[in-house]
């Protein structure tokens, strides 16, 4: 698993977790839909500031969603 699809796996089960439609993430963030939809995926790297925009959306620290991505490329 590359880390691209860790963390997009780590952004789609917390949006999903927290009965987020990509639509609604998108709003919070102050991202595109399509843009997440990408980073869900594993097509996207997101930038630095991606990453604290989507950690605020879920109120977690940046530092908690890329502990959580490492969490995830470990097992």
């Amino acid at each position: 698993m590359t880390i691209e699809e860790a963390f997009g796996e780590v952004i789609r089960d917390l949006r999903k977790s927290n009965k987020f439609s990509q639509e609604k993430l998108a709003q919070i963030s102050k991202l595109d839909r399509s843009f997440i939809s990408q980073i869900e995926c594993g097509r996207k790297q997101p930038s630095l500031i991606t990453i604290y925009q989507l950690a605020k959306a879920f109120k977690l620290s940046a530092s908690k969603l890329l502990a959580l991505t490492e969490e995830k490329i470990k097992k």
